[in-house]
C-alpha cells in the first residue's frame, strides 16, 4: 500500500475474530497472514467485555500532549500545546503495546447477538469493523455501511473471501493510525520533522523499511529521524538532516574547534553526524570522531535531505524491549491452548 505521509509512530496492532463457531475461527486463522497478531473469540459477549475494558484506557497519543501556560501570560483564551517527542520513540518501552486492538472482524449471523449490535456496542471509536455476512445478510450490511455502523462488509460466500479479507485488515489497519495520529502529524508538521509530509520521502521510507523487515519505528530527535526495529527486534535509526541541519552541525563544530578531517566531512555531505551523548552535536570528548560518522545518502523531495541508517544506535537502551516476534509466539501458543480446551 502506497503511503503519502510517515505517522509519527507505528507498531503492529491485533485483530480481534468473533464468531460463535469455534471450528470457523480455526479454519479462519489457518488462512490469515503469518505476521498477523489476533485472537480469537467464540462469545461475542466475551469479546465485548474484553474489548471494551481496553477502551477504558486514555488514548496512547493523549500522552504525548500536556497543556502549557506561560506564568507570564495573563490571558485565561490562549492556550499552548506542548508536544513531547521524547515520549514517543519510548513507546517502544510498552510492551503491551502490540496488544492494541485496532480491527473487529465479526460475524453478523450469531444467536446470542447479531454483528451490528455487536459493533454498536463497542466503545471505542477508533476500532475498525469488518461484518461477515451471507448472501441473505448483505442488503442490511450495505445499511450499516452507510450508517458508519461498521466499516467494510464481506461475503462469507466470496471465493477470494481470504485474500479479500487480508488484505481489507491491512488497509483499515492504516486508517486506525490515520485516524488516532492525526492531531499529531499536524502539529509535528509545522516542527524540524517536515519529511514526515513528504510524499516522495514517504515512498523512500517503505523502500527502506521494505529492505529492513522494520514492523515498528518511532519519531526521534536530537538526530532527528525515525528508531525502526525489525520483528526480532534489532534496532535501526534512520537520520534524516537537511542541508541547513548539516550547516548548523558545521557551525558548531567549527566553534568547537573541531578536527579539520571532520568539518571537510561535514562540509561535503558525504556524512551524517552521530554525536548521541550530546544530543547530536560535535564536541571534544569525542576524540574517536571518525566513529560518529555514517554514510550519507542524498534525496531530493520537498525539500533537499541527507540520510543515513545506523544498525543498534547507542543513545536508545533497548537491551529489554519486547519484540513483536516474541509476541505473536505468545498469541500462538495461547491459541493452541484454547483449541485444545475445546477439542
Amino acid at each position: 500500500m502506497k503511503s503519502y505521509a510517515i505517522h509519527p509512530f507505528h507498531f503492529p496492532t491485533t485483530v480481534a475474530f468473533v464468531d460463535d463457531s469455534p471450528q470457523f475461527l480455526a479454519n479462519l486463522s489457518l488462512q490469515l497472514d503469518s505476521q498477523l497478531a489476533f485472537r480469537l473469540f467464540h462469545s461475542p459477549f466475551s469479546a465485548l467485555v474484553a474489548l471494551n475494558a481496553a477502551s477504558s484506557v486514555p488514548p496512547m497519543v493523549e500522552r504525548f500532549f500536556s497543556l502549557y501556560r506561560h506564568r507570564g501570560d495573563a490571558s485565561y483564551t490562549r492556550h499552548v500545546i506542548d508536544v513531547s517527542l521524547d515520549m514517543i520513540h519510548r513507546e517502544v518501552h510498552n510492551e503491551h503495546r502490540f496488544e492494541q486492538v485496532s480491527v473487529v472482524v465479526v460475524d453478523y449471523d450469531m444467536p446470542e447477538i447479531d454483528g451490528l449490535e455487536f459493533c454498536r456496542s463497542l466503545k471505542n471509536p477508533a476500532i475498525k469493523k469488518i461484518l461477515l455476512t451471507g448472501k441473505a445478510d448483505e442488503q442490511v450490511a450495505v445499511r450499516a455501511f452507510n450508517e458508519k455502523t461498521i466499516d467494510r462488509f464481506i461475503r462469507k460466500q466470496n471465493d477470494d473471501v481470504m485474500a479479500v479479507l487480508n488484505r481489507t485488515i491491512a488497509e483499515l489497519q492504516q486508517e486506525h493510525f490515520d485516524q488516532i495520529e492525526h492531531m499529531l502529524s499536524e502539529a509535528l508538521a509545522v516542527g524540524s520533522h517536515l519529511f514526515l509530509g513528504d510524499p516522495e520521502f514517504a515512498q523512500r521510507f517503505e523502500e527502506i523499511r521494505e529492505r529492513l523487515g522494520i514492523v515498528e519505528y518511532y519519531l526521534s530527535c536530537a538526530p532527528d529521524g525515525i528508531l525502526m526495529l525489525d520483528a526480532g527486534g534489532t534496532a535501526h535509526l534512520l537520520i534524516v538532516q537537511t542541508e541547513a541541519m548539516m550547516q548548523g552541525h558545521y557551525e558548531i563544530a567549527y566553534d568547537q574547534a573541531a578536527p579539520e578531517g571532520l568539518l571537510e566531512q561535514l562540509r561535503s555531505g558525504r556524512s551524517l553526524p552521530y554525536f548521541w551523548k550530546t544530543a547530536g552535536n560535535y564536541s571534544p570528548i569525542y576524540e574517536d570522531w571518525q566513529a560518529c560518522l555514517h554514510p550519507a545518502t542524498e534525496f531530493r523531495g520537498r525539500d533537499h535531505y541527507l540520510y543515513s541508517v545506523v544498525t543498534n544506535p547507542d543513545a536508545f537502551n533497548l537491551k529489554y524491549v519486547y519484540p513483536y516476534s516474541e509476541y505473536l509466539d505468545r498469541l500462538d501458543r495461547e491459541a493452541r491452548q484454547g483449541r485444545a480446551s475445546t477439542a
